[in-house]
This record gives C-alpha cells, structure tokens and sequence, in this order.
C-alpha cells in the first residue's frame, strides 16, 4: 500500500524522533527525514524532488529560520504540500499566525497518538484538520465584516459548502455529478477569486461571510 510522506520539523532532536518513531506506526504514513529548523527544510526541498513529502508536521520555536517563517514559504513555493502545527505554543495569536500564513492544522504536542494519526489522514486525504477550539477560534478572529463584496455563482457556493466539511473532492464531484477535473477548477477558481492559498483559506472565508457555520 502506498504510504502518505511526511517529514518533521524541530529543533528538540529526542522528542523529533519519539514524533517520528510514532509515525512510523501509523498504517498510512512514513517519515521521510527529520530537520532541526527551516533553512535545513527548504535546503532538503532544493536539493531533490524526492525529498518533498505530502505533509510536514511543523514546530513553531526554532533557531534559524522558526516554523511561521518556514510555514509561509512553504506555502508560496510548495502549495501542495500540508503544513500541520504540532507544537507547544497554545496561544491563539500565534494559533492565528500559522493558520493565516498557510498551515492546514494545529495540534499540541501533548496530543495523543490517537488524535495526531486522525489528523494526519484527514489532512492529507480532504486537506485540514480542525479541532473545535481553533474553529472556534477563527470565528472570533473573522467575526468582522469582509471588505470587498464578491459575487459567488450557485454552483461554487455549493462547492464552497462541500469544501467544509470532511467530503474529500473526489466525493464533492460525486455529489455535485461533477468530474474530478471540474472540481479541481472550482476550487482553483475560488482560491484566486477570494485570495485564499488552501482549503483553510476556503473554511475561513465560508465562516466569516456566513455561509458555512460549523
């Protein structure tokens, strides 16, 4: 069975390996490599193809280059990787911060084995993972009013709504009787036409123009 790739950042090396030996037991994933900080992540990037996994479980607090700087590059260069917080920082503005600059999740690392291999296969299977604090969370960051008003058409609001929930997009097309393809042009469409860089982006926006409420 393939297995979904994913590489660890953190500058803590015993506890990067505990996360990664955990890791490793989980049925759908492998670890790729681990890496101390973010420089040695994009360096690993820059180097080989190979070295791009599907996921990247990312601390926050690291020398060098720390994990909102990494997250953010990742997101301009890298877009179709997932970027998962896994930290001890539980303070919502830095919560806030990874999220906006493009991490799908945010776990703590006292998480339990149980919840972290949920996550992953959310994550890289439909795209994020949201526990209900940080959703709550995000609904009180975007309580405010939206600055420019965009005309949506029918059928994206009804990707849009899909695009919240758990549905992955090949099961949004099966329900919308849309090809994967037409799907995939969908959520294209909206990432450029509301600004968004990934389905977080999507959520957020859905939450704060109420069209979805979670």
């Amino acid at each position: 069975m393939m297995k979904y790739s994913v590489v660890i950042v953190d500058d803590h090396t015993l506890l990067s390996q505990a996360i990664a030996a955990m890791v490793n037991t989980f049925s759908k994933f492998k670890v790729l490599y681990t890496c101390k900080n973010g420089q040695e992540l994009i360096d690993k990037f820059s180097s080989s193809p190979e070295f791009i996994p599907d996921v990247v479980l990312m601390d926050i607090n690291m020398p060098i280059m720390n994990g909102i700087e990494t997250t953010e590059w990742i997101s301009k260069n890298h877009n179709d990787v997932h970027v998962m917080a896994l930290s001890v920082e539980d303070e919502d503005a830095t919560i806030l911060k990874m999220l906006k600059v493009g991490a799908i999740g945010y776990l703590l690392k006292d998480t339990e084995k149980v919840v972290l291999e949920k996550a992953l296969v959310e994550i890289a299977e439909n795209g994020f993972y949201h526990t209900k604090n940080v959703t709550n969370l995000l609904m009180k960051s975007l309580s405010g009013n939206g600055d420019v008003e965009i005309h949506l058409k029918e059928r994206e609001l009804t990707f849009m709504k899909h695009a919240c929930s758990e549905l992955t997009y090949k099961e949004i097309a099966e329900i919308m009787c849309l090809s994967p393809k037409t799907i995939d042009g969908y959520r294209d469409v909206l990432f450029t036409k509301l600004n968004v860089k990934n389905r977080v982006g999507l959520v957020m926006y859905a939450i704060k123009n109420k069209i979805y409420t979670p």
